[in-house]
């Protein structure tokens, strides 16, 4: 089963619904990765019509209208909260146009979009292959696609605390960077880049990092995992196990970060 089918759509929505009012005070990583991200592009050369996927509250959606000399900018999020949460922060905004949709059915004609981003936001997609077709559908023939996801040492530790306790999947699985790009080959993208980062953040305790993770929307997604409470044995047990990792009394967390730029070269939508 690859991973794709393994994420419960419904629960990402639910989970980023719900993160609305945490995300921006617990986000850091995404936003320094959103930064990261953009370091990377040409940036003078980026004009037209731009998609920004998986929004959020806005974050990467700001860089953008401050960097570009895009005519339109338009902000896509599957929860509408997130699409809410950026709409009344660029409200007076005049080119910049909202999208309540779904990445892997794009509401947007063939050929229409010169520019696509996405930072940390394609990893909860189900079809990753059939985003890749629907965003090459919709970019112009020399468009550019532009993102960063998690990678599959993202969340290493707590993978391997929670597996000394029992076999169910307590954290979500991502793809590394060689299935990333044979994925966009597959699907007809040229001049893929991919550079890989990894980063580490510090936590005072187990059960911070976990927050964290819920706060912004992104614990455990998965289909197979285990619906029932986890009893308190267990938590325990996962917790002491990851406590031993500690240095200078906080635990770490590994966030590795895939940074791709491709362009569609060719369009077969004309």
């Amino acid at each position: 089963m690859s991973i794709d089918s393994l994420f419960d759509k419904k629960d990402v929505r639910k989970a980023f619904s719900q993160a609305v009012s945490s995300y921006d005070a617990m986000a850091t990583l995404q936003r320094t990765a959103g930064k990261d991200l953009l370091k990377h592009e040409r940036i003078e050369e980026l004009t037209g019509t731009v998609l920004d996927i998986g929004c959020g509250t806005g974050f990467l959606t700001g860089e953008l209208l401050n960097l570009l000399a895009c005519q339109q900018l338009i902000t896509l999020d599957l929860a509408y909260p997130m699409i809410k949460a950026t709409r009344e922060k660029y409200s007076t905004v005049t080119n910049l146009h909202y999208l309540c949709a779904d990445t892997e059915w794009l509401p947007l004609a063939d050929n229409s979009i010169d520019r696509v981003f996405s930072n940390l936001a394609l990893q909860w997609c189900q079809n990753l292959s059939g985003v890749f077709t629907e965003i090459k559908r919709i970019l112009k023939p020399n468009g550019l696609l532009v993102f960063s996801t998690f990678g599959c040492q993202t969340l290493q530790e707590l993978k391997q605390s929670w597996a000394s306790v029992d076999d169910f999947s307590h954290v979500n699985e991502f793809y590394n960077a060689e299935q990333m790009g044979g994925y966009l080959k597959a699907v007809g993208y040229q001049e893929i880049v991919i550079t890989e980062k990894v980063y580490t953040s510090h936590y005072d305790s187990v059960m911070a990092l976990m927050r964290e993770l819920k706060g912004i929307g992104a614990h455990n997604v998965m289909a197979g995992r285990n619906h029932n409470m986890t009893g308190k044995s267990k938590m325990q047990a996962m917790i002491n196990y990851y406590e031993r990792l500690q240095v200078n009394n906080r635990i770490p967390a590994t966030f590795e970060v895939i940074n791709v730029s491709c362009k569609n070269k060719e369009s077969s939508y004309l």
